[in-house]
């Protein structure tokens, strides 16, 4: 279940990312920087998985990624509208 938490975890942190990076000179390196990012940060969350000994406290690592950037995007989108 490592790998495909990871990945869900690290999507959601790729777009809450894209929220609070700055915008740089051209106006989309908030956008292109998590993009890149991506494999390298999935990578990264997914061997932090594997090797924590402790299950419970990876999975509340996982949760409070997937619930902070999740509420940040929620908050986006309601401010959009």
């Amino acid at each position: 279940m490592a790998g495909p938490i990871a990945f869900i975890a690290s999507w959601v942190l790729m777009a809450g990312a894209a929220l609070y990076l700055p915008k740089g000179a051209a106006g989309i390196d908030n956008l292109v920087f998590p993009v890149v990012l991506f494999p390298l940060i999935w990578a990264l969350l997914f061997l932090y998985t594997l090797t924590d000994p402790r299950l419970l406290r990876a999975g509340a690592v996982m949760a409070a990624i997937l619930l902070t950037h999740g509420g940040l995007i929620a908050y986006h989108l309601g401010a959009a509208a």
